[in-house]
């Protein structure tokens, strides 16, 4: 039985995927279940982070989205039995790879699949359901007639939260960085409020959301990053593409929620003057937090269960649709593999068994 996992020859290197052989698992633990995978998705692999929470290891798991029929449950298992369909996220500090036919999972990380969404779809879509959940409802609490701002929002999990927040209501405007991201949003139905084109970046994002919203500001932006310094200094086309944080704090309406994904975000005195005037808000999106602490467990079960299962099974049953790429066979994961780790793919890639 072969597994992938991930290898950091040195600090600062490109990782390398290779595959293991793996002996039979033992039978489950008393709380741990035994699935066998029938499909994975591919996320990128946040070294930093495990390197900042102490779990350095020589070969790092890789695959840690999964869907698949269980086979045998520990002794204390209580939400599942054999022939069980179920969806979850390996924890962080995992041993397993999500990319291997069976795989031994305590019964707390994982949510029954609903059952008309097929198996690469569920596990396509729990992170970026996880992570948009987490944005909308704990972090900002989004209500009907609330001002949504998804910045980049062809991406996978720009998708999920667009299509979430119109569901709680929600006016919803977000960027395209390219002619056929712009096109794909307009197709959305509900339709968007605004679509806003900014592959040449002449498109003034801050202006159109004031025009937007009467010159009263968004109540809610959620970034995939930003631009924290001048144009000089930041070169990179994708950079060149991000708002920056200036833009974003005039754009804010009073008692706005800004939720960011940029970990080294840095404001100056007169950024926090302006986010004071306003009474608003700056939350870190870190969708890794729920299994950093044991205490959320009970809400990160809600989140996957009425959070993700349910809204996954509501966008796959309506004119909805995740940014899914086709299936791909368990060969081909290591190269998929790779070019997600460099941030290259605009879909997500699900590994089907």
């Amino acid at each position: 039985m072969k597994a992938l996992y991930g290898q950091l020859s040195s600090p600062g290197e490109e990782m390398t995927f290779v595959f293991q052989e793996r002996e039979n698992l033992p039978p489950p633990g008393a709380h741990q279940v035994k699935v066998q995978v029938r499909a994975c998705a591919l996320s990128w692999v946040d070294t930093k982070l495990l390197s900042e929470v102490q779990l350095k290891r020589e070969f790092i798991p890789v695959g840690r989205e999964i869907s698949g029929a269980v086979l045998e449950v520990g002794s204390k298992v209580t939400f599942f039995q054999p022939d069980d369909e179920v969806v979850g996220i390996l924890p962080l500090d995992s041993e397993e790879s999500g990319l291997c036919e069976v795989v031994l999972v305590h019964e707390h990380y994982l949510v029954r699949k609903p059952e008309k969404v097929c198996w690469a779809a569920a596990a396509g879509t729990v992170r970026d359901g996880l992570r948009a959940y987490t944005a909308l409802h704990y972090l900002c609490h989004v209500c009907p007639g609330s001002s949504v701002l998804v910045l980049d929002g062809a991406t996978p999990w720009g998708m999920i939260a667009i299509q979430l927040a119109q569901h709680r209501g929600a006016k919803v405007l977000c960027t395209a960085h390219s002619l056929e991201d712009k096109q794909l949003l307009e197709r959305l139905r509900p339709p968007l409020a605004r679509v806003m084109d900014v592959s040449h970046g002449k498109r003034d994002v801050a202006e159109s959301c004031l025009e937007e919203t009467g010159g009263l500001g968004v109540d809610i932006v959620l970034d995939c990053g930003v631009k924290l310094y001048s144009a000089e200094d930041e070169s990179t086309s994708k950079s060149q593409l991000l708002p920056h944080k200036h833009d974003i704090i005039t754009l804010l309406g009073v008692g706005g929620h800004w939720i960011t994904t940029e970990r080294n975000l840095q404001l100056d005195p007169p950024d926090s003057h302006s986010l004071f005037l306003k009474g608003a808000t700056v939350s870190f999106l870190n969708d890794e937090v729920w299994n950093l602490s044991n205490v959320q467990q009970g809400k990160y079960l809600y989140i996957l269960l009425e959070g993700t299962s349910k809204p996954i099974q509501h966008f796959l049953l309506s004119p909805f649709r995740p940014q899914l790429d086709e299936p791909i066979p368990l060969y081909e994961a290591k190269v998929s593999m790779e070019i997600v780790q460099k941030k290259q793919a605009r879909k997500r890639q699900v590994i089907q068994f």
